[in-house]
């Protein structure tokens, strides 16, 4: 059960932030992932007031306010384009419409789950976290570090050229994902395979050996070579674990099929953004 004792609708980040240095306070966002379990706050600090619940869109980069719904984020055009659709298809398992019109980008994002599409698909992208007193910081450093009580104030992607493939393997559509993959092929021959859900949270698997550089520039037969080679390069990476949803086993038998598959469809793509 969720116990509230104080509730704060703030005027502004510097109040929000302040009230957050409570080890037993907490910043609401949309609500749903605090409701899943037991917690007392001794202050909810309330961000719907400082209009965080928008996307902004300019030539150089997507700016995603941290209140913004998952839903608005699947539903944005110029998001769908720029990723080819994977946006979408990364949020559409997620429960439900209603669930998703209550989640927020930023309680998604802050909350580092394990089982998070969301992360696992900004991660693949040139993306960035705007903190209140952190300032703007790579998602991937962020991902890695431990919680903080800094205010995730909004996501940034830049829009360089980029092919986006997001698949999941899920026991049921609605489910929480057995294991995620999303790729990111740049147009400057930058390769990025995020693999999530292990249960563990998203990361990047780092191709240190090279395997896919250039990728989109190798004719079909090179890049299937190339995607199972690192489709087996990752799978003797990503460390894997089971709960109820799979077997560790099974989730490192879907590392190698998921990376491969994703790899090949965005190696497909007719041209980036």
């Amino acid at each position: 059960m969720l116990k509230i004792k104080e509730y704060v609708k703030v005027k502004d980040l510097e109040e929000a932030y302040l009230l957050n240095q409570k080890k037993t306070a907490c910043v609401l966002g949309g609500m749903v992932w605090l409701k899943m379990g037991n917690r007392n706050i001794s202050t909810a600090i309330d961000l719907s007031g400082l209009d965080l619940d928008m996307i902004e869109e300019t030539e150089e980069e997507f700016r995603i306010g941290a209140m913004t719904s998952l839903r608005t984020l699947e539903t944005h055009k110029g998001l769908d384009g720029y990723t080819q659709g994977a946006v979408k298809e990364s949020l559409r398992h997620i429960v439900g419409v209603q669930f998703r019109n209550c989640a927020t980008v930023g309680g998604s994002i802050f909350g580092r789950f394990g089982f998070s599409d969301v992360l696992t698909m900004f991660l693949a992208m040139d993306s960035y976290v705007e903190l209140y007193k952190g300032g703007i910081v790579p998602l991937e450093d962020f991902a890695k570090k431990k919680p903080d009580r800094d205010i995730l104030v909004r996501v940034i992607v830049k829009k360089r050229p980029i092919k986006t493939v997001y698949l999941s393997q899920r026991n049921s559509s609605t489910d929480f994902p057995v294991l995620t993959c999303c790729v990111g092929l740049f147009a400057d021959g930058e390769a990025r395979a995020v693999v999530g859900a292990c249960p563990q949270r998203a990361g990047l698997v780092q191709d240190e050996q090279g395997i896919l550089k250039d990728f989109c520039s190798k004719d079909l037969k090179a890049q299937e070579q190339a995607a199972v080679s690192f489709a087996q390069y990752a799978k003797e990476r990503v460390k894997t674990g089971g709960n109820m949803r799979a077997s560790k086993e099974y989730r490192s038998h879907l590392v190698g099929v998921l990376v491969k598959r994703a790899l090949l469809a965005a190696g497909g793509m007719d041209n980036g953004n």
